[in-house]
């Protein structure tokens, strides 16, 4: 009993951290990891060989090399610069660019995607003397929405695949049933419906007269390399199988040397890709499998889970409701991942006192936790990146110029993919 009292008081007091603190998120879990192994509630090796989900680690580090690569080919700005100049009009162009913006950030880390992008949207503004502010938003929203549609595309997506065992194919059918993939694309039709109405009224037709020229086609290849192994993997065997993951790191090695040795990149370029991966999120993950499998571990998640019981009883209904649009709130004002880590024990845990599928549950968390760091500017990184990039230009942004747009974005999204999961998994 104390042990448990004390995992929940560290646990607590690392998520208040994480609120007060959005920006010492690393030394936070891991001081919190760090503490929880030295009072004894798990040992070392547990906390390494049990609680740390390694298989999550290589996809991510894999698909973060391959993506920076990909954006260094330059392939992704010719795909941009073909779509504006095969667009009839400026607005439709804007929602296409964000089609282009969601497709690439299926496999591609979303910051990586929004970087792309970005000057692209800021070059067409200034032809056209119009505010590129909302433009560059929708972009970022764009970014998170389809970052959910696979296993590859986002932390949040991989960290709910290692839990539930789906593997790549599972996130478009999961026991004869459409699955993750497609209720995010419910979600997709309703946001290009919105951008378009939103940028309908630019009517001039915008033109790029020099189209980017890729460097080379290798990146590309070797995504397409990666998604096709993926899905045999998921046909060969099933569940979250290691092999995805060992998979994903040698095609992003493989990469490098060909980066290193084959198109001539420098020592010090090829330096410069590792230093700029997102280590910080690395290392955040390695924190918080530690702190929430101790959470699990004393039982508390089960606690948790019991309360969600008594508040809602047996409406699986409400308790679905409550799961998706509480997570879209709580996660345009917190990290989304600390938060799904926790949430998907209590979830399925809820669905086996409910009795009911937990599939529905898990798309619920998944959905709201994920679109909803739409809402505000710091909800989602590649929402920083993007007002990051706006300062930069000379543009200053307000909370409220971001909620205007986000908001309703968020709602209807979130409403289109949570109905199609409720008709598909009820």
């Amino acid at each position: 009993m104390i042990i448990k009292i004390l995992v929940l008081a560290i646990a607590i007091i690392m998520y208040l951290g994480l609120i007060l603190f959005p920006r010492r998120k690393v030394l936070i879990t891991l001081f919190a990891s760090f503490i929880i192994i030295l009072s004894g509630a798990i040992t070392l090796k547990e906390a390494f060989l049990e609680l740390i989900n390694w298989n999550v680690l290589l996809i991510y580090v894999g698909t973060l090399i391959l993506a920076d690569l990909f954006i260094l080919s330059r392939v992704p700005a010719m795909m941009a610069d073909i779509i504006i100049n095969k667009s009839p009009n400026t607005g439709l162009a804007i929602t296409l660019l964000c089609v282009l913006t969601g497709l690439i950030s299926m496999f591609v880390e979303n910051v990586a995607t929004v970087l792309v992008v970005a000057p692209l949207a800021i070059d067409i503004a200034k032809k056209l003397k119009i505010s590129p502010v909302p433009i560059l938003f929708v972009i970022a929203m764009s970014s998170n929405l389809q970052g959910t549609a696979t296993l590859v595309g986002d932390p949040p997506s991989m960290i709910f695949a290692g839990f539930s065992g789906l593997n790549f194919n599972d996130f478009f059918v999961y026991n004869g049933k459409p699955s993750i993939f497609f209720i995010v694309e419910a979600g997709a039709i309703v946001s290009c419906i919105f951008i378009y109405l939103l940028f309908r009224k630019y009517k001039q037709k915008e033109v790029i007269e020099e189209v980017a020229t890729p460097i080379s086609y290798v990146p590309l290849f070797l995504l397409i390399l990666m998604v096709a192994g993926l899905a045999l993997i998921s046909f060969l065997e099933k569940g979250f199988s290691i092999k995805s993951g060992i998979l994903c790191f040698t095609i992003g090695t493989l990469g490098l040397i060909w980066y290193a040795f084959f198109h001539k990149g420098s020592p010090k370029e090829v330096y410069e890709i590792l230093k700029k991966l997102d280590w910080e999120t690395v290392l955040f993950l390695i924190g918080i499998f530690i702190v929430v499998g101790s959470i699990s571990k004393a039982g508390i998640l089960e606690d948790i889970s019991k309360l969600f019981v008594d508040a809602f009883g047996n409406n699986v209904l409400a308790s679905f409701l409550a799961i998706t649009f509480v997570s879209m709130l709580l996660s345009g004002f917190i990290d989304n991942v600390p938060y799904i880590v926790l949430m998907l024990p209590v979830v399925k845990n809820l669905a086996i006192f409910l009795g009911t599928n937990e599939f529905l549950l898990y798309s619920g968390l998944l959905v709201g936790s994920c679109l909803g760091g739409n809402i505000t500017p710091f909800g989602a990184s590649a929402n920083i990146v993007a007002v990051g990039i706006l300062k930069k230009e000379g543009y200053e942004t307000k909370f409220s110029d971001f909620v205007k747009i986000g908001l309703p974005f968020t709602i209807s999204t979130t409403l289109a993919a949570a109905s199609l999961a409720w008709i598909i998994w009820r």
